[in-house]
C-alpha cells in the first residue's frame, strides 16, 4: 500500500499520521507557542509553523500527503520573498470586535450573511486581514507595489511549500469574503473588510493535483480541519453529523445543496473533489471545550483526569450551572462580549461540584448547537463524535441524554487525519479502508433535555446581561 501522510497543523500542534491497512501511526508531533500580547490577541508565529510542518514532512517520508490547516487563522506576507510581515492572527483572537460591531451598526450584516453566509463576528478571517492592511504599514506599503499577499494559513503554507499561491474552497468559504454561491472571492465583502481582492490566493478544489511539495512528495488534499474531521467521521449524506471536542467543539452536518438556515448555525462549503460539484455543510462552534477544561485544572480543581469521569445525579438538575463563554457564545447566540460563569453556587459547593457543571455546559452547549442543526437539516442516524472530551464517559453519556440522540464514538481518535487521508487517497485513486469501527453511547428512554436546556438558557441569558462591550474589556 502506498504511504499516505497526513499532516495536522492544529491549534496547539503539528501532527504526522501515515495511514496504512490497519489504520494510522502516529509519526511525529511538534507543539507551538501562542501569545496573547493584549487582551483578546491570540498569535502565532508563521515561520514555526512551517518549520513544524517541513519536519513532519521529512519524518513521514510520504509520497502522498493530506495537509489540513486551522481555518480562520490568517496572516500577511511578501510576494517576493514568502517572508510573514505579520503574525498570524489566531481563530480565537477577537481584537476586531469593535470593527465587526461597527459593520453591525452600519446595516452591513444582512450583506455579509447572504453573500458569505456567516455573521458579523472577528471569529472569522475578513477583519483580521483588514486590520492588518490597516494597522502594519509593511502591509499597505507592500499593498501599493503589488507584493501583498494575504490569506489563511493554508496559503502561506502551500506558497512557501509548493510555489503555488492557493487556498481550498472549504477554507476561502471561512474567510466572510467568499460568495457561497459562486465560489469565488467576492468583490464587495473585499470592499466592506478593506482587504484588497488583488492581494488573495486563488481558490482550488480541496483534494486533486495541488502541487509538489519538498522531496517530492504530492499534495493530494488539503482543506481546514473541521471539513476535513467531518470527512473522517464518514459523514457523506444529508443529515449526517459529527461534533469534536476539541480546543473548542466544532459540528458539521452535511446537506449536500445550500442551505441558509435561520437558526443560528451557519452554511460552509464542506469540500469538493477535483472536477466535481461542491458539497455544503452546516456549521456550528462552541469557542471554549478542551479549552474551559484546561483552564480548570490549572485553577487547580481537580488533578486526573480520572477524577472528573464519574458523578452522580446532573449538576443541572440540582440548579447548578456553568455557562462557558470564556472567549464568548458562537453558534447559534454569537455573542462575543458573553463571559462564563457558574451560577447558583452555595458554601456546599466544591471543586468537584463545580467540574461537573463544567463538563455539562461544554455538552449543554453543544446541544443548542446540535438542536439548531436539526431543525434546519433532519438528521440521518447517530451523530459521530470525537475529540479529547469523546473519551470522558461522564461528559458522552450526559450529552447524549442531554439532546436525546444515539452518539457514536469511534475508536480512531485521530478523524481529522483520517479525513485528510481518505482524501488523498482518493484524489489518487488508492483504496482506502470501509470499515468504521467504534460503539454506539445510547440517548436512553429518558428525556430530560427540554427542562435542562430551559434552566440553562436561564443561566447563559443572564449572563449575556452581565457582559461588557468589547471596549471595555480592553
Amino acid at each position: 500500500m502506498t504511504r499516505i501522510a497526513a499532516i495536522d497543523q492544529g491549534t496547539t500542534s503539528t501532527r504526522a499520521l501515515i495511514l496504512g491497512p490497519d489504520g494510522l501511526t502516529p509519526v511525529l508531533s511538534l507543539p507551538h507557542a501562542q501569545k496573547t500580547p493584549a487582551s483578546g490577541h491570540v498569535e502565532q508565529d508563521a515561520e514555526e509553523l512551517l518549520g513544524n510542518i517541513l519536519r513532519c514532512l521529512h519524518a513521514s517520508g510520504a509520497p502522498v500527503v493530506g495537509l489540513s490547516n486551522q481555518g480562520e487563522s490568517c496572516l500577511a506576507w511578501d510576494a517576493r520573498t514568502g517572508q510573514p510581515i505579520s503574525p498570524v492572527i489566531s481563530w480565537q483572537d477577537d481584537r476586531t470586535a469593535d470593527t465587526t460591531a461597527a459593520l453591525d451598526r452600519d446595516g452591513a450584516a444582512p450583506m455579509v450573511m447572504e453573500r458569505a453566509g456567516l455573521p458579523l463576528d472577528p471569529y472569522f478571517s475578513a477583519s483580521k486581514l483588514g486590520w492588518i492592511v490597516r494597522h502594519i504599514p509593511a502591509a499597505a506599503d507592500l499593498a501599493a507595489r503589488g507584493h501583498l499577499r494575504l490569506g489563511t494559513t493554508d496559503a502561506f503554507f502551500r506558497d512557501r511549500l509548493t510555489g503555488r499561491f492557493e487556498t481550498d474552497i472549504a477554507t476561502a468559504s471561512r474567510t466572510s469574503l467568499l460568495n457561497l454561491a459562486t465560489g469565488e472571492w467576492d468583490a464587495d465583502l473585499c470592499r466592506l473588510f478593506g482587504v484588497p481582492i488583488e492581494a488573495l490566493p486563488t481558490i482550488t478544489p480541496t483534494s486533486g493535483a495541488l502541487g509538489t511539495l519538498p522531496g517530492g512528495a504530492r499534495l493530494a488534499a488539503s482543506i481546514v480541519d473541521q471539513q476535513a474531521a467531518l470527512y473522517g467521521h464518514g459523514c457523506r449524506a444529508p443529515g449526517q453529523t459529527k461534533i469534536t471536542f476539541g480546543t473548542g467543539a466544532f459540528a458539521q452536518s452535511v446537506t449536500g445543496a445550500l442551505l441558509r438556515p435561520q437558526t443560528g448555525v451557519l452554511p460552509t462549503i464542506a469540500w469538493q473533489r477535483a472536477g466535481q460539484p461542491v458539497t455544503y455543510a452546516l456549521d456550528g462552534g462552541v469557542y471554549a471545550a478542551a479549552s474551559a477544561v484546561n483552564w480548570a485544572r490549572e485553577l487547580g480543581l481537580f488533578t486526573d483526569y480520572a477524577q472528573i469521569a464519574a458523578f452522580d445525579g446532573a449538576a443541572i438538575d440540582r440548579g447548578l450551572a456553568f455557562v462557558p463563554a470564556l472567549v464568548g457564545l458562537g453558534a447559534p447566540h454569537w455573542n462575543r462580549a458573553t463571559r462564563g460563569a457558574w451560577l447558583g453556587l452555595d458554601l456546599a459547593h466544591g471543586p468537584r461540584d463545580l467540574m461537573q457543571a463544567l463538563l455539562e455546559g461544554i455538552a449543554l452547549r453543544a446541544v443548542e448547537v446540535l438542536d439548531a442543526m436539526a431543525a434546519a437539516q433532519p438528521p440521518d442516524g447517530p451523530v459521530s463524535v470525537d475529540g479529547g472530551l469523546s473519551r470522558n464517559p461522564y461528559f458522552t453519556a450526559f450529552l447524549a441524554q442531554t439532546l436525546g440522540r444515539d452518539l457514536f464514538l469511534s475508536d480512531e481518535a485521530e478523524l481529522t487525519a483520517m479525513g485528510l487521508a481518505h482524501m488523498a487517497a482518493q484524489a489518487t485513486g488508492l483504496p482506502v479502508p470501509g470499515r468504521r469501527p467504534g460503539r454506539i453511547v445510547p440517548a436512553g428512554p429518558d428525556r430530560p433535555g427540554p427542562a435542562r436546556l430551559a434552566q440553562f438558557a436561564t443561566a447563559r441569558q443572564a449572563i449575556a446581561a452581565y457582559g461588557l462591550p468589547s471596549t471595555a474589556r480592553r
